[in-house]
């Protein structure tokens, strides 16, 4: 039987999150509901000098008022970007891989996107290219409550969700600090494990969503 997921786009999904895209067969993004604050859609956590970071995104004020995903616009009052970019060269410079895939980076941290949509597309493209995988991907067209034949982790994008997931452990930049932290960016095993990150999502026990 084919596995196909449902999944929110997100900041530089956490690690559990591309380690479901990478072993199911098809993705498909939900692009229809409504934006949800302090998710992985516009905050994303590095390992920083000091342990685990938030990188977040600002976005303009919708006044309380409802928004589409797709809907959702990027403030730019503050230089979010630069900032974003300098933590993430500070965390990473050392790592073993980050020279390596700076160069596909820092576009991402110059252009202006207007919508966090935007945004999301480019990161992914960029996880995608550094994985080396090529995965069918779609969007939603309507907005779905409940899937009945695809796998629906949709609530994989809220930072409090109890995932039940065993994060083997792979060398930190600040290991010898703070210890290993897991479900990190996956930035991180990006810029630590560079052509064997693929080989440990691939590897994640992700077995009770029977995938």
């Amino acid at each position: 039987m084919v596995k196909n997921i449902v999944i929110q786009p997100a900041y530089f999904a956490p690690i559990a999150q591309y380690a479901a895209i990478i072993q199911a067969n098809s993705i498909l993004f939900e692009t229809q509901d409504n934006f949800e604050k302090q998710t992985y859609r516009n905050r994303s956590y590095i390992y920083a000098a000091n342990g685990k970071l938030l990188l977040n995104i600002p976005i303009q004020s919708s006044k309380g008022e409802k928004l589409l995903s797709t809907s959702v616009k990027i403030n730019y009052a503050e230089d979010w970007q630069k900032l974003h970019f300098k933590s993430i060269q500070s965390a990473y410079r050392s790592s073993p891989f980050f020279e390596y895939y700076e160069h596909d980076l820092a576009p991402i941290f110059d252009k202006k996107y207007t919508y966090l949509s935007e945004l999301h597309q480019d990161c992914h493209h960029f996880v995608m290219d550094a994985l080396q995988e090529n995965k069918t991907c779609s969007k939603t067209k309507v907005y779905t409550k409940e899937y009945s034949q695809d796998i629906d982790l949709r609530n994989w994008t809220n930072p409090k969700q109890n995932l039940q997931l065993d994060f083997p452990s792979y060398i930190q930049v600040f290991d010898d600090k703070h210890g290993f932290i897991p479900n990190l960016s996956i930035l991180d095993l990006i810029f630590m494990e560079g052509p064997n990150a693929g080989m440990y999502l691939e590897k994640l026990n992700l077995n009770h969503v029977n995938l």
